[in-house]
């Protein structure tokens, strides 16, 4: 593990990356199927009419990365 990875920092947040994919739930269950950790699953948050609405989950990679996989909704 680096030394400077989240795991080794007792959990700190280093950076975070959010990737956006076709369809969020199938996503989701192929990441969870493969062994991934799924710290939340699949959630439709709503921004207002002037702004959009996102459908995502987050994952945490080995050294404790946070990742967010997002599928748009309305924009």
């Amino acid at each position: 593990m680096k030394k400077d990875a989240p795991r080794a920092l007792g959990g700190a947040n280093t950076q975070s990356l959010c990737v956006f994919v076709d369809d969020v739930d199938a996503h989701c269950e192929r990441a969870r199927a493969a062994g991934a950790k799924i710290v939340e699953g699949p959630q439709t948050k709503d921004y207002g009419p002037q702004y959009w609405t996102d459908r995502s989950y987050r994952a945490e990679d080995l050294e404790g990365h946070q990742w967010w996989f997002m599928q748009r909704l309305r924009g």
